[in-house]
């Protein structure tokens, strides 16, 4: 599926409007036949078409082994991946990844990293430098233009990170963690400034984070996952309006009560990590149970 839009130069060109990711029954093992450690188990979810996905679960459960699976950087050892219907076996531009560790070269500026994946694939000329300009002004980097990694901040290195993909016009995003290790206030900007970023291109996003607040501001669905070894606990539904605000949804009736029930789930698996078959935790967890349907005092 595709629209027509308008490029800096003028010039119309056809866009992606956001592919469908579908993940079928995967698993992922490691280790040897004999003794193989299981990562994700028996997972399947969909990535909708134009919709922001998020993906949220407790440290360690495997999310970060999904995401390669997901870009075809490994393979599953059972299942399949399928973008609009067809299974994927190999990297490609269709699916492209942001990290939480910065991939930016330290000795290119802004529009060098932003052109560098084109350029090895082939791109140049006038459309290729309109191209990096547009991605780069998307982001709001463009006095940034000529600036290196280290003379910026936290929060426009993300945005440059977020260049680099938008150039590529991927069917689908899907970022890891990428705000993570950012101060509270640049990280509250950032969610706002890629929740614009979505809203003006409706492509189609999934999002990891391990952070509750986060996921439900910026979701249209809310994947909640288990506890290691991976798989799919719920999908909630975040019916809440676009555009957003961070000040409207912390207030939100709606938003609390969606955040009450992804936590009940969320404190259930997390303290199955403490110790399985171990009484305590079970106390725990039952204790937690009991706190979320009663909800806030």
């Amino acid at each position: 599926m595709v629209e027509a839009t308008i490029t800096r130069a003028g010039t119309m060109k056809e866009k992606s409007v956001g592919g469908e990711l579908e993940v079928r029954d995967v698993s992922k093992s490691y280790g040897t036949d004999r003794y193989p450690k299981t990562v994700v188990d028996n997972c399947s979810f969909t990535v909708e078409r134009s919709k922001l996905t998020v993906m949220i679960g407790p440290s360690g459960s495997g999310k970060s082994t999904i995401v390669r699976l997901l870009a075809s950087f490994e393979q599953p050892t059972s299942g399949a991946v399928l973008l609009d219907g067809k299974k994927v076996t190999k990297p490609d531009r269709e699916r492209l990844v942001v990290f939480q560790e910065s991939a930016l070269y330290p000795w290119m500026t802004t529009y060098e990293n932003v052109v560098f994946g084109p350029k090895a694939q082939g791109r140049q000329g006038a459309s290729l430098a309109d191209a990096a300009r547009d991605a780069i002004d998307r982001v709001g980097l463009n006095q940034f233009q000529k600036s290196y990694p280290n003379q910026l901040s936290g929060g426009m290195q993300r945005r440059a990170e977020l260049a680099r993909a938008l150039i590529n016009d991927p069917a689908v995003m899907i970022l890891d963690e990428p705000f993570r290790g950012l101060d509270a206030m640049t990280k509250g900007l950032m969610q706002e400034y890629y929740a614009q970023l979505f809203e003006s291109s409706r492509n189609t996003h999934l999002f990891i984070t391990t952070d509750i607040d986060e996921a439900i501001f910026l979701a249209d669905r809310l994947l909640i996952m288990s506890n290691f070894p991976l798989r799919l606990r719920q999908v909630i539904k975040v019916d809440l309006p676009r555009p957003r605000r961070l000040v409207d949804v912390v207030t939100s009736d709606t938003a609390n009560q969606l955040k009450m029930t992804a936590l009940s789930i969320l404190h259930e698996e997390a303290l199955k990590s403490f110790a399985v078959g171990n009484q305590s935790a079970d106390h725990l967890i039952e204790s937690y149970k009991q706190r979320y349907r009663a909800g806030p005092n």
